[in-house]
């Protein structure tokens, strides 16, 4: 005899990207009596884009002046004086510069909103693409085999209830990142949003009921107190809403999946749907061949996203005191160009941090002396910041999670100061 608790027990909410209509959403919003206003504004978001491919930090972020750099990459190497014939770096009058193709979030460097973390990275030293990143996203380097993600465990630290859109991908597939017991979701497209339950609809049918009825019935025993969030997050997102969704006013994201990626987060921000982890993804970063300068494969992924994160923090307006965003990538290309004119798999690389309480303007690390040879290996830029020391102080100072060692099981270093106190 199915009734509600089998329901219950047998189903779970499963939130998807197929199943059941956006129509169908609004129609179990109004069958819940929920009424709308209900709002989840105050709640910090960290948004996170995975660079897959390893970046190269030397030709993001070079050192100015010096003249070693361009020894060892005579044809990648570029040059920070005005009138350069393959386009001048933009100094930034803290012994680094940025890539031309970076040119959208320079600003957002001078008014000290923007950091960079040179010479950061994993301390294990693979160069396989798929353990770098597994270890990167686990936050547990050299060690196969964890479970969950780093983003999972930090929700699992945040200690408030959470609506269903607490941690969001906008992926195709749910990154490791966010694997474990946490709630989270994948997302490639907003307007493809559906909630589908596991069984559901064979429990409705057994027990006699209407799908949405029971559907209805069981919300608020599902989901606890945060039944009345959930459902005005779902209306929220109902299709004519996204339809309606507006960048602000001179926002032109580009038409790139990163772009879009970032647009959409946007908007889950600006709809109070209880957003606190958000992920993206940059792919291409793998520059073995042709990388060029100015111009070149690089170039055309430093620019996309550039472009996509500097939309994304004018169209956030007033809330971007909510808002830090932190860039990541699995490891970083080797000092010395390769005879094809790219680089090859290194070690070391950069991050980018933005928010209004990051202490920006400033490249924080410990960058090597190029000229006394201080390369890992005597091929590479060496890691001297841990990337879950620069994870950890984002955790903490913007999220309020403390706990260390649950984020990062077996790590005793120490995080690096970027963020204020809030």
């Amino acid at each position: 005899m199915w009734d509600r608790r089998a329901f219950l027990k047998s189903s779970g909410v499963a939130l998807v990207s197929f199943g059941l209509g956006p129509d169908f959403l609004h129609r179990a919003a109004s069958a819940s009596g929920v009424s709308s206003g209900t709002s989840t504004r105050g709640k910090r978001t960290l948004v996170t884009i995975f660079q897959r491919g390893a970046m190269d930090a030397l030709a993001a972020v070079p050192p100015v002046g010096g003249g070693e750099l361009a020894k060892l990459r005579p044809r990648l190497a570029m040059n920070a004086a005005r009138g350069s014939a393959d386009g001048a770096l933009l100094d930034l009058g803290v012994g680094f510069a940025l890539h031309p193709a970076f040119a959208d979030v320079a600003p957002l460097f001078r008014s000290r909103e923007l950091a960079v973390v040179h010479a950061v990275g994993s301390p294990d030293a693979t160069r396989s693409h798929f353990d770098a990143q597994d270890y990167m996203e686990t936050g547990t380097p050299g060690r196969k085999g964890t479970s969950s993600g780093w983003l999972n465990r930090v929700c699992g630290e945040l200690g408030h209830d959470a609506t269903p859109f607490r941690a969001v991908a906008m992926t195709s597939a749910l990154p490791r990142s966010l694997y474990g017991e946490e709630p989270a979701v994948a997302i490639a497209r907003l307007e493809d949003f559906r909630v589908r339950m596991p069984g559901g609809e064979r429990g409705a049918a057994l027990a006699g009921k209407g799908f949405e009825a029971l559907y209805a019935e069981t919300t608020e025993e599902l989901l606890g107190g945060t039944g009345k969030e959930t459902f005005d997050a779902v209306k929220l997102l109902s299709e004519s809403e996204l339809s309606r969704y507006r960048p602000a006013a001179g926002v032109r994201y580009p038409t790139s999946p990163l772009g879009e990626s970032l647009r959409q987060i946007a908007q889950l921000v600006k709809a109070d749907v209880g957003l606190e982890v958000a992920f993206a993804e940059s792919g291409g970063w793998d520059t073995h061949v042709a990388q060029g300068t100015a111009q070149g494969s690089f170039a055309r992924r430093a620019e996309d996203l550039s472009r996509g994160i500097a939309a994304f923090w004018a169209d956030l307006g007033e809330r971007k005191d909510e808002v830090v965003l932190m860039t990541m990538t699995e490891f970083g290309r080797t000092v010395r160009e390769n005879g094809s004119g790219g680089t090859d798999h290194g070690h070391g690389s950069c991050l980018f941090v933005l928010g209004t309480a990051v202490d920006g303007g400033k490249v924080h690390g410990d960058f090597p002396d190029l000229a006394r040879g201080e390369l890992y290996e005597g091929r590479d830029l060496p890691v001297t910041t841990d990337f879950r020391s620069v994870f950890s102080e984002v955790a903490e100072k913007h999220l309020g999670v403390s706990a260390t060692s649950e984020l990062f099981p077996g790590w005793r270093g120490s995080r690096l100061p970027l963020l204020r106190e809030s």
